[in-house]
């Protein structure tokens, strides 16, 4: 993900909803939204060309989400597959703060990242560019491709108008929206993460449409006080056009903790 904005513990009936976007090379090979055959009970896109996932929740409520740091230092070589990080987490059953707490041992391996882990009884935060794990707070966060709650302004947007969908019935047109904004941020509102001024203006709207770089899905994500999960993912080709929407529902497994009571 390169967008992601989520709403903790706010609702007093949906104790996590989330919305999000991918941006990625339109010539990167990728499966959508599915239940995985290798991996029962894992709901999530993949990436074919690294195998890993971008976003993705489980039956017995294990969540996970990463976005890249944006920066001009030089990656690691050989780096692993930052998907990977959520792939691990989501297939594992290491808790949420013991997984990212070992990560932080291994953060010099990848690009930067900002990785978000959590299950029914809480939400945790890593940067290999903070080094540091951060339990979420009850709020409304974001994160895009700097540290989370950044303030970016497609960040600051996206947080004013998921508030405004909370209002209402919590509905996936109405999450989407808040990720949906193709207008580019003024030039003084524009971070400065090392790129150059003109791909800084390409890169700040919500909803990215570039010549071979874009955003190509917009996920959302509810989950009911009741153990309810409900999906939908839209996904996009060059140039920002519609394609196939796909969407599940199902309910958590027995026994899965239910935390944000």
């Amino acid at each position: 993900m390169c967008l992601i904005t989520l709403a903790y513990r706010v609702h007093d009936s949906f104790p996590l909803v989330v919305a999000a976007n991918r941006d990625e090379y339109y010539t990167r090979p990728t499966r959508g939204l599915h239940f995985w055959d290798d991996h029962p009970g894992l709901l999530a896109g993949r990436d074919l060309e690294a195998g890993g996932t971008w976003m993705g929740v489980t039956r017995g409520g294990r969540f996970a989400a990463i976005t890249n740091y944006r920066s001009t230092t030089p990656a690691p070589d050989p780096a692993r597959s930052r998907g990977m990080l959520t792939l691990e987490f989501l297939a594992g059953e290491a808790a949420p703060l013991d997984y990212l707490q070992a990560i932080c041992d291994q953060g010099g391996q990848y690009a930067g990242f900002n990785l978000l882990v959590g299950d029914r009884d809480g939400i945790y935060y890593l940067s290999n560019i903070e080094g540091q794990v951060r339990a979420l707070t009850p709020g409304i966060h974001s994160i895009s491709n700097g540290l989370l709650d950044s303030g970016w302004p497609k960040q600051r947007c996206a947080e004013t108008r998921l508030a405004a969908a909370l209002n209402g019935d919590v509905e996936h047109s109405a999450l989407a929206d808040t990720v949906s904004d193709r207008r580019p941020a003024a030039d003084a509102e524009l971070p400065d993460t090392g790129v150059g001024i003109e791909l800084e203006r390409a890169l700040s709207p919500q909803f990215i449409t570039m010549e071979a770089y874009g955003t190509r899905a917009t996920t959302t994500l509810a989950v009911h006080r009741n153990g309810d999960v409900r999906v939908r993912e839209q996904d996009f080709s060059a140039g920002g056009v519609a394609g196939e929407v796909r969407m599940e529902q199902f309910v958590l497994d027995a026994g899965a903790s239910q935390g944000a009571d």
